[in-house]
């Protein structure tokens, strides 16, 4: 189990010791999630990789009953691709993908002001790769017990058979 630092320089070994602010500007404890697979997804409006968000959401449809939340955070750190302020993040992912899964407020998901989530996400040992991100729509995989379990990058597809197959083997552990 790794551990890194978190919001407030203590050392986390989960994700539940964060808080990051949802779209509509309340502070979530991730602890809310406890017992939930999570798919944590950096997003971006204005990328090629955007249509993912319909792929998000049938994979959101298709296994929230069996304890899967996806969470949405929008960055505008790669190419500008998500210049939009938060309430037009909302409104563009309800109207162009049905989006019902829970969306963050806008963050920095690497650099100097990376959030400490993703500092976390980003650092956490996983048998996939560690390190910055590298573009929009990078998928992080969590455990029920608050680990990081799996990284996919960007051109990996929600729906793709090794996010699938990862997502319904962590659906099987509790």
């Amino acid at each position: 189990m790794s551990t890194v630092t978190g919001q407030n320089g203590e050392k986390v070994s989960t994700i539940f010791a964060f808080k990051p602010v949802d779209i509509n500007g309340e502070k979530i404890s991730l602890n809310k999630f406890k017992s939930k697979v999570l798919l944590i997804v950096n997003t971006a409006s204005e990328c090629g990789y955007t249509p993912q968000y319909q792929g998000l959401q049938k994979l959101y449809e298709a296994y929230k009953d069996e304890g899967l939340v996806i969470l949405g955070f929008p960055s505008n750190q790669f190419g500008g691709q998500e210049p939009g302020t938060n309430d037009e993040i909302k409104k563009f992912c309800t109207a162009n993908y049905g989006v019902t899964f829970p969306m963050f407020s806008k963050i920095a998901v690497k650099g100097e002001t990376q959030v400490p989530l993703f500092n976390y996400l980003t650092e956490a040992a996983n048998p996939d790769f560690d390190g910055a991100i590298n573009w929009n729509f990078e998928k992080f995989l969590i455990g029920r017990g608050g680990q990081l379990l799996r990284r996919f990058r960007s051109a990996d597809k929600p729906l793709s058979q090794p996010v699938t197959k990862a997502i319904e083997q962590a659906l099987k552990s509790k």
